[in-house]
């Protein structure tokens, strides 16, 4: 091996463990996520035993602060899994594209309408921000996880084609479904970044500084 394969193994070794720690990680991020959404009600509630107003607007602004950083901090690193060569290559979850499209939606609803005092908008982000996770953290565990343990689930219970089916790619090839799940989530990626343009644009000089306030 010469100095030329040496560095081009170590630059792709590297690459692929960075990214299966990026996804070994993000069932963390997903659950503070999920933790920090659904404490909502808490903070409200302990807000109302603060008796300093300016203690209780930190408060609220810390929380949404963070909460929506980690959101977006999430989403940043989903979109990995709309890299052929990785998500193919490396045979990261089978529905970890879709569960992209689902988080980008979520963000989409906190965006275009006031999920903090719409009690229907914040259902409906709950409902995405759940079904995200499921997508993302079902397959991560029991596909990518559980890859090794192929023997244990067959003496178990014969379960062992679980973590080929829920993987983008293994030992025995490229998953059926792994193509056609990326297609129609980069498809999707694409219609709500222009559902989002085209609603900037459409809007750009019909709202005044003070109007939504006024309104309001």
């Amino acid at each position: 091996m010469n100095a030329q394969d040496f560095t081009n193994a170590l630059v792709s070794g590297g690459q692929g463990w960075l990214v299966l720690s990026l996804a070994a990680v993000l069932p963390m991020l997903w659950t503070f996520t999920l933790i920090l959404h659904f404490s909502r009600p808490y903070v409200l509630r302990f807000m109302g035993t603060l008796t300093l107003r300016f203690g209780g607007d930190v408060w609220w602004l810390s929380y949404v602060l963070i909460r929506d950083a980690l959101l977006l901090v999430t989403l940043t690193l989903s979109i990995l899994f709309l890299m052929p060569n990785l998500y193919i290559g490396l045979g990261l979850p089978l529905t970890a594209p879709l569960a992209t499209v689902v988080l980008m939606w979520a963000l989409v609803v906190k965006l275009t309408r006031d999920a903090d005092d719409d009690p229907r908008a914040f259902t409906l982000v709950s409902l995405l921000l759940v079904g995200a996770s499921v997508l993302y953290i079902v397959p991560q565990i029991y596909g990518l996880e559980a890859g090794d343990q192929v023997d244990r689930l067959n003496a178990f219970a014969g379960l062992g084609g679980i973590p080929t089916a829920l993987s983008a790619a293994s030992d025995a090839g490229t998953n059926a479904l792994a193509w056609p799940i990326l297609i129609v989530s980069l498809v999707l990626i694409a219609l709500t970044g222009g559902f989002l343009f085209t609603r900037f644009l459409v809007r750009v000089g019909h709202e005044r500084p003070g109007e939504d306030a006024a309104a309001a």
